[in-house]
């Protein structure tokens, strides 16, 4: 299941590469075309889930977690220090992408396990949100994100050093590769998936859940929840021309599917029990 992970993420940067040069190379003027373009990039990612769903958890040392978390984190550095010129920097690019997607991939696997009970999750939303609506307000993130526009409006000097945990994706000309989210993001879109699918709950707003899709080896056909909000956070951000935190967006949606899923169990549990 791992080899696969990498294997369909490698293709997966392949198609990046593959729509940077689209962009590039075609007149893709209409308005339309940047959400597509986000949209097939962002959905081609969260099919990489589905082996993550089939993995089950095993028990592992805190020397095992230092080893693998230290080497991605060690490969996203060593992947930022080159700058080459030419055709060799989008591929350089779309390649940290491809990295920070499979380590955020990875931590949000390993956090999803330790939630015992989905009510747990509560809290996590909770101070999730607050903590990111409060650094995007008046902390960090403010900051972070007047420098990103500033540094990619007139590009000077080295990125700033935020710039090595975001996700770049492919746009059409002038725009190119763009810093789309974070690395936080996409953990907490991987976290949310895998939870759902330990407990028993259907994410996938286009059918069958992940698990059943995962096993059945039919990929194309899942969008959770969590990939939806985010997606939508990022298109509304892209719509006003505003930064915007997506982690409350993602924690707020998710909850009220929750809530929505667990008042449909309640109901239907009573009917269930009268059949019988």
């Amino acid at each position: 299941m791992i080899l696969l992970v990498v294997l369909s993420l490698l293709l997966w940067c392949a198609v990046v590469f593959g729509l940077w040069v689209s962009g590039s190379l075609f007149d893709l003027t209409q308005p339309w075309w940047p959400g597509v373009f986000l949209a097939v990039q962002m959905f081609g990612a969260v099919q990489l889930l589905l082996p993550v769903l089939r993995m089950e958890p095993e028990p592992r040392s805190r020397c095992f977690y230092l080893f693998w978390g230290s080497g991605l984190a060690l490969g996203i550095w060593v992947l930022n220090q080159p700058n080459p010129g030419g055709l060799w920097q989008p591929m350089l690019t779309v390649l940290k992408s491809g990295l920070l997607i499979l380590a955020a991939t990875a931590i949000g696997a390993v956090l999803a396990r330790y939630i015992r009970r989905l009510w747990e999750i509560l809290p996590i939303c909770l101070v999730m949100a607050l903590a990111d609506f409060g650094s995007w307000f008046s902390g960090p993130t403010a900051g972070f994100s007047r420098a990103i526009e500033q540094y990619y409006r007139a590009p000077e000097g080295p990125p700033p050093l935020i710039d090595m945990v975001l996700v770049k994706l492919a746009f059409p000309a002038p725009v190119g590769l763009a810093p789309v989210f974070g690395i936080s993001d996409w953990i907490m879109v991987v976290f949310f998936a895998v939870v759902a699918s330990r407990h028993g709950v259907n994410d996938n707003l286009l059918g069958s859940t992940g698990r059943a899709l995962a096993q059945q080896g039919r990929f194309g056909r899942y969008l959770p929840v969590s990939a939806a909000a985010l997606l939508g956070a990022v298109l509304l951000a892209q719509g006003t021309g505003m930064f915007l935190p997506a982690l409350p967006i993602i924690a707020l949606i998710v909850l009220l599917w929750y809530a929505g899923w667990y008042l449909l169990m309640r109901r239907k549990s009573p009917t269930q029990e009268a059949g019988r």
